[in-house]
């Protein structure tokens, strides 16, 4: 075992212990099944190909906990529709809006195959940018939204899978790790995307219903070894949007088994984590996700901006 995946499993173990102690809410076991065995039979298997796909277990622990069935669920960074699926698989409404047109297939795609598969809900995909929310949505969903759960873009490209070319196992190279158009929030600046975020939450709000909450996972990532703080963004977005972090919470994407965490860590994740350890740069696993709850600030509310 190298440095960085012992790190890791200290990380894991003091979130280990916060689970055992019970701490209400804050931790959350999402992690315990892998990605792959979530999805197998829920969603078509072309849908591995999206670089940035929300765990469905984390999408199905923030709709139980804030909404009731049939209430309304959207997504407004849809992607090939986890959170929508996961919505009409719980007997929510679910609406989701993608900006690329491949990943909106795929999303359409997904609930097909939950409406074949006798879920209770119903969902609907847009396809469009959701930096113009409210005109894109019809006018009749303004104040009926009870929860909205997304997640912002982690940069171009994610870890995605690692695949050899043949027999002879030569070089590892990557595939689904980047999204499709160049026009993506993804391929902006930090700066860019920040406020790109900013206004699709602003769009988000007039949205919501009076108690809606906003859920945001996030994770901070590396860029040319220099930390990026997705998470602080995130909640800098909100309050610029009108809202306020109301319940900050910690969605494992590692199992827990004995107090023992197991880590999810991908090929190129440990591979990045030892070559910054030998160049002697300590780094560790990132064996989580920030849950960020944001609802609309008292401010919003008075000027009715729900």
């Amino acid at each position: 075992m190298g440095a960085g995946e012992a790190a890791g499993i200290e990380a894991g173990i003091e979130l280990a212990a916060l689970v055992a102690e019970g701490t209400p809410g804050s931790v959350w076991l999402t992690g315990q099944t892998i990605s792959r065995d979530l999805r197998r039979g829920r969603y078509t298997p072309e849908s591995m190909q999206h670089p940035g796909k929300m765990l469905p277990t984390i999408a199905r622990r923030a709709i139980r906990t804030y909404t009731a069935p049939g209430e309304l669920v959207l997504d407004p960074m849809a992607g090939i529709g986890t959170t929508i699926v996961e919505a009409m698989r719980l007997g929510r409404r679910g609406i989701g809006v993608e900006y690329e047109p491949r990943w909106a297939s795929l999303a359409a795609d997904n609930i097909r195959l939950a409406q074949a598969d006798g879920a209770t809900g119903t969902s609907h995909i847009y396809t469009g940018d959701s930096r113009t929310l409210p005109n894109l949505l019809p006018s009749n969903m303004h104040g009926k939204v009870a929860l909205i759960v997304t997640s912002p873009p982690y940069g171009p490209s994610t870890h995605g899978h690692a695949r050899t070319p043949g027999p002879r196992r030569g070089k590892v190279r990557k595939i689904n790790h980047k999204y499709g158009r160049a026009d993506n929030l993804a391929y902006r600046s930090h700066a860019e995307l920040a406020d790109g975020f900013a206004e699709i939450l602003a769009g988000c709000l007039p949205l919501l219903r009076p108690g809606g909450h906003v859920v945001i996972t996030a994770r901070p990532y590396r860029r040319h070894g220099e930390l990026i703080d997705i998470p602080g963004m995130v909640v800098a977005a909100g309050v610029t949007a009108g809202m306020e972090l109301v319940e900050e919470c910690i969605a494992l994407i590692c199992a827990v088994r004995d107090g023992v965490i197991i880590p999810r860590a991908s090929f190129f994740q440990q591979k990045n984590v030892r070559n910054a350890i030998a160049d002697g740069d300590p780094q560790w696993l990132v064996q989580h996700e920030d849950v960020l709850v944001l609802a609309a600030s008292s401010r919003s509310s008075a000027r009715g901006g729900r």
